[in-house]
């Protein structure tokens, strides 16, 4: 169970958490008609079978996956009809958007699941099979856009905006950039490592050896790359701890944090330089895309 997580307790020790490819849950959720944050499962590189007790209107949204409905698209779903979601072709997570969202008591404001505290979601885990979820009714749009779009995630007028991409993430230089060789780190090919988890991507590649300096811990951001003393760098996902005391090479930008979300072991990835203006307009670009569904 994600939606768009519990900002604003970082200053406790509390990571935002919520879903892993944001955009792809937001989109989920116009289609189906609410809200952009409104509660929904996650599924990762597996889904499951769902059967409706009720008539519904489902939209599934992310990676391609096995499933017995389209994605990208609202669908009305009958009673004891299933929706059933298998394996990921490509990608990684995929996202069930359910119209009137999943109802379960928010904590500090979120229904997000984090797994390693046991907090907010379903009882605070992933789900199992013959759980019982009830379906709200808050409705954000009576009349669900009829448009869908392609499984290709919604490719902007640029071609990269909404497109779950895995060949290049692009990031902005991070305040320690300047004790690397931050053009060789772009240069450089790295692996994701099988490792990784909803905290952290861990990479393998050309370590990363830092030329001088010491730092005092401080706080970190979704996105952010740490260089830990092996050299091999760790992106810090949904999850991350909210300080560290590893440099920080570079931050992904926003507009590819749902390609963060999207990313599998063993996928190769690269980094390519953004200036703060580039970044601001690919954000920029994608909310609009976004909001057009509606």
């Amino acid at each position: 169970m994600q939606d768009l997580g519990r900002p604003g307790y970082a200053h406790l020790g509390i990571s935002a958490s919520g879903a892993a490819d944001a955009l792809s849950l937001r989109a989920g959720n116009l289609l189906a008609g609410n809200a952009e944050g409104a509660p929904a499962l996650e599924m990762t590189l597996a889904g499951g079978t769902f059967e409706f007790e009720a008539e519904a209107v489902v939209a599934l949204t992310g990676a391609d996956f096995e499933t017995s409905v389209s994605m990208w698209r609202a669908v009305d779903v009958r009673p004891g009809e299933q929706v059933r979601c298998g394996h990921a072709r490509s990608g990684a997570r995929c996202y069930l958007c359910v119209r009137g969202g999943i109802d379960v008591p928010l904590v500090l404001g979120s229904a997000s699941t984090h797994l390693l505290t046991g907090l907010g979601g379903w009882e605070g885990r992933a789900l199992r099979k013959g759980d019982v979820l009830p379906i709200g009714t808050t409705v954000e749009n009576p009349q669900p856009p009829a448009k869908g779009l392609s499984g290709r995630a919604g490719e902007g007028a640029s071609g990269r905006t909404g497109r779950l991409r895995h060949d290049a993430l692009r990031v902005t230089r991070g305040p320690q950039a300047e004790w690397f060789d931050f053009e060789a780190f772009c240069r450089a090919e790295y692996q994701v490592s099988e490792d990784s988890d909803r905290m952290g991507l861990r990479l393998r590649g050309p370590a990363l050896t830092p030329h001088a300096g010491h730092m005092l811990t401080e706080g970190v951001t979704l996105g952010a790359v740490q260089v830990p003393p092996d050299g091999q760098p760790i992106i810090l996902f949904v999850e991350h701890q909210t300080t560290g005391g590893y440099p920080k090479i570079a931050n992904v930008i926003s507009a590819d944090f749902h390609a963060l979300g999207q990313l599998r072991p063993r996928d190769i990835l690269r980094f390519e330089e953004a200036s703060m203006d580039a970044a601001r307009a690919l954000l920029r670009e994608q909310e609009e895309w976004l909001h057009a569904l509606v």
